[in-house]
């Protein structure tokens, strides 16, 4: 042995002494030591140097206790925490080096997993989780005890042993249709139940919206931006017509539908680009006016107070919210400007270097314009140049429009919860509403009628009128039957509240009372009866409230 390494060794023996002297590549200690000792090392009977110094793992023994969520709602201040409280501190279930009282994040209970969003941003990257729990979960201890042979290394397991499975919505064609629906139906019960923790802010104090149904972007702006409208108190909304007169409202469901042609306002306006599925654009006079900024607020408090969803969000901006942008990469599906796709595909359509820089050199003014202009050297190049414009186009260009759009959505929490919980999110704002079956229908409605034969055959008419309007045997839509016992079109992400009931009685028509979400039927002797006083009651009903409004 050289005489340095040996003076190495001895150094580390002394230092190590005998409980902790090992080797440093396999950890092991026995064969190490009896190996060392032939060697002449001197290895002495007692703990190691590290462990005889006075306090020296009490910075060990100090927990993090700091609240770092965005807004610390603690009058006390964010280094207070009180035990079995909703003002204890949660510590970031991976580092636990940040944390959140449970209020600040909406956590119901201590047993709640919690992650930073430090820690989130690296789960996002492709395969990160199932590193970041491999090492978690893999012991110091699993060294290898062969001799002085080299340990393999820690490697993550291969793909098909990996610990986590994919997001169930990653791969849609991975998977069958019918699991596909479940899942999804699983994930908007999930985000049902968050959205009703969130809506357990809103206070019985009302706030009400004036608003005009010939201009209700304009009114909707108009009220939101007030200096005395407050997210969390309850909204009440009444139409006015031209000469500010309010409106009668017969449906009950003003709040519920003024909501619903907001979202289809935003789904059409210029702040967001593209077919079903937008990104934000970039519109100079909307970013000075802030509307990006309403826009968020007015999705998150729709969401909260029981409103629709936008559903229109495409997963590249849904990423950048949760994520962050600079974790996302965008596809050319999220390009809608036509100049830039004949850009994007005369370059990647560049089959020889020549053709490449024949692309390049058509379009450097727009490349120079963007900072994507650069000597192409080689065929691959045109790879690398596409992604670029497709992030300056996407995200770069748009990142102020993003950033406020971002602070709205933070309105009531809904920004937290989406990052938190981004699965469930993502089946209420990048999907459609599920569509409307007999099934879906009839489950949704609680029997509240008295048991009897009467209520057993009204209720098997009941069924088949659903089944055969699903089919379009009816005068009416499944659609039409929602809007007449609620007044809303789809089932809202939030839920019903009330839930939703039916009663069968001895009444002569139907009756919708929609601020008890409750239908009540008529109970008659056949079933060509009972359709037919649906098919009336319900195409009359829906007809004279459009004619009024």
């Amino acid at each position: 042995m050289p005489v340095l390494a040996f003076l190495l060794i001895q150094c580390q023996a002394l230092s190590a002494g005998v409980y902790f002297f090992r080797c440093p590549v396999c950890n092991n200690k026995d064969k190490f030591q009896n190996e060392m000792l032939r060697m002449g090392i001197h290895i002495p009977e007692r703990d190691a140097s590290w462990e005889l110094e006075e306090n020296a793992y009490q910075d060990l023994l100090q927990c993090y206790q700091h609240c770092d969520a965005r807004r610390c709602l603690c009058k006390n201040g964010r280094d207070y925490s009180e035990p079995d409280s909703k003002w204890e501190i949660k510590r970031c279930q991976y580092c636990g080096s940040s944390g959140t009282h449970l209020a600040c994040s909406l956590l119901t209970s201590w047993e709640q997993n919690w992650e930073c969003i430090e820690c989130r941003t690296i789960l996002a990257k492709p395969n990160a989780s199932n590193r970041l729990l491999w090492f978690s979960f893999r012991s110091p201890k699993m060294m290898c005890h062969n001799g002085f042979t080299q340990c393999p290394q820690l490697d993550p397991p291969p793909p098909n042993n990996r610990l986590l499975t994919p997001s169930p919505l990653i791969s849609p064609s991975a998977r069958n249709l019918s699991l596909r629906k479940s899942q999804l139906r699983v994930q908007k019960r999930e985000v049902s139940n968050i959205l009703r923790e969130l809506r357990s802010q809103i206070n019985n104090k009302p706030t009400r919206l004036n608003i005009n149904k010939q201009n209700l972007w304009d009114s909707a702006l108009k009220g939101f931006q007030k200096r005395n409208f407050i997210p969390s108190n309850t909204i009440e909304v009444k139409y006015i017509d031209g000469k500010n007169k309010i409106e009668m409202d017969i449906c009950h469901s003003s709040k519920e539908d003024f909501f619903r042609l907001l979202m289809l306002h935003l789904q059409n306006s210029p702040l967001f680009e593209g077919n079903s599925s937008k990104n934000l654009s970039f519109d100079s006079q909307a970013l000075k006016d802030d509307l990006y900024y309403e826009a968020g607020k007015m999705i998150a408090v729709s969401l909260v107070h029981g409103g629709p969803s936008p559903s229109f969000f495409s997963k590249t901006l849904f990423n950048c919210l949760v994520y962050g942008t600079e974790n996302v990469k965008p596809t050319v599906d999220d390009v809608a400007d036509v100049d830039v796709l004949q850009t994007i595909k005369k370059i990647k359509s560049a089959q020889t270097l020549s053709c490449l820089e024949c692309a390049v050199s058509d379009c450097s003014e727009y490349l120079a314009s963007i900072g994507c202009l650069k000597p192409v050297t080689a065929l691959s190049d045109k790879a690398m140049l596409v992604n670029e414009i497709l992030h300056y186009h996407v995200i770069k260009r748009t990142l102020l429009p993003f950033e406020s759009f971002r602070q709205g959505l933070e309105t009531l929490g809904v920004l937290e919860k989406m990052q938190l919980n981004p699965d469930a999110f993502r089946s209420i704002l990048c999907d459609k509403p599920e569509k409307l079956s007999a099934k879906l229908l009839g489950d949704l409605f609680t029997n509240h009628s008295l048991p009897g034969a009467d209520t057993t055959r009204t209720l098997d008419f009941w069924m088949g009128y659903l089944q055969e309007t699903a089919d379009g045997e009816s005068a009416v839509t499944l659609e039409d039957i929602l809007v007449f016992a609620t007044g809303v079109h789809n089932i809202p992400p939030i839920g019903f509240d009330p839930e939703p009931t039916i009663k069968f009685l001895r009444i002569k028509y139907p009756v919708g009372k929609r601020q008890l979400n409750c239908l009540e039927l008529p109970i008659t002797k056949s079933y060509e009866k009972f359709k037919r006083i649906l098919d009336f009651a319900i195409r009359n009903t829906l007809r004279i409230e459009t004619e009024i409004h």
